[in-house]
């Protein structure tokens, strides 16, 4: 039976996944840096399917590659193999310039969603050699397309250093592996979830603007939706260097179109 770890899946996107990990019969290894929000996540993911296959979660705190390598070696001891990584887990920065930003915040941001992934991806890489083959994704987001808007500089820096390092990766996979560890990214689009205006972990929550508000419940889709879609493709992806997309230009247009009668609540 093929495993799936996730990082950051104790809510969101990463909790969604998993559930759509669980329906199509994989192992699922969740995690997160809270016991509590880890037990609600374990009870959500063990009711989809019962019996289906196994689900169990570790305390991992991303910015730590010691907790990283935990993780990958107690997925690997109790279900044998990981067939799917995916890092999954991020934070936002606080709406707020550059300059504006305490050293703490930059250190923050830089250390879960630039620093995480590389810890991630350097762990899953390193066990995937060694098992022979597997898969593994990063996740995009806004600053990926280069997209810029001020209050979300620092954001977007980690996400196009992201991009980068993941197709960077890919291209050493091909030259190590010969493709057999497959690298991949993921680009959700807007997800409409409390990160939106939240930051720091969470602890910082702050109001958007009524335009942005506007073109994020237009643009925007819930978890879920984006989880149904992205998961089947990354179980049938056998390209290495994928990117599987959900909101493309041409559904962003459609949304557009039809935004009087498709607008969703934030």
């Amino acid at each position: 039976m093929p495993t799936v770890v996730i990082t950051g899946s104790t809510r969101g996107f990463g909790l969604e996944q998993a559930k759509e990990f669980k329906k199509a019969g994989f192992n699922v290894v969740l995690s997160g840096t809270s016991e509590k929000n880890l037990n609600a996540a374990l009870e959500k993911v063990q009711a989809v399917c019962p019996g289906k296959s196994e689900v169990i979660g570790t305390i991992c705190n991303v910015t730590d590659c010691e907790a990283v390598q935990r993780l990958w070696d107690t997925a690997k001891e109790k279900l044998g193999k990981v067939d799917i990584w995916i890092n999954n887990a991020g934070v936002n920065q606080p709406d707020k310039p550059v300059y504006e930003l305490t050293d703490k915040e930059i250190e923050f941001m830089l250390d879960t969603d630039l620093k995480g992934t590389i810890y991630g991806s350097k762990t899953a890489f390193a066990g995937m050699k060694e098992q022979g083959e597997g898969q593994m994704f990063n996740v995009e987001g806004y600053g990926s397309n280069d997209a810029m808007m001020t209050g979300l500089t620092l954001y977007g820096t980690t996400k196009r250093a992201v991009t980068y390092f993941t197709q960077a990766l890919a291209k050493e996979s091909s030259d190590i592996t010969n493709g057999a560890v497959k690298v991949g990214r993921l680009a959700p689009g807007i997800m409409l979830t409390d990160f939106l205006n939240t930051a720091n972990g969470g602890n910082t929550h702050f109001e958007l603007s009524e335009k942005t508000k506007k073109v994020y419940s237009i643009l925007g889709d819930y978890p879920e939706t984006i989880a149904r879609y992205v998961v089947p493709r990354m179980i049938a992806n056998k390209k290495n260097n994928a990117r599987i997309i959900w909101l493309t230009n041409r559904r962003a247009f459609f949304k557009f179109l039809t935004a009087g009668k498709n607008k969703k609540e934030l």
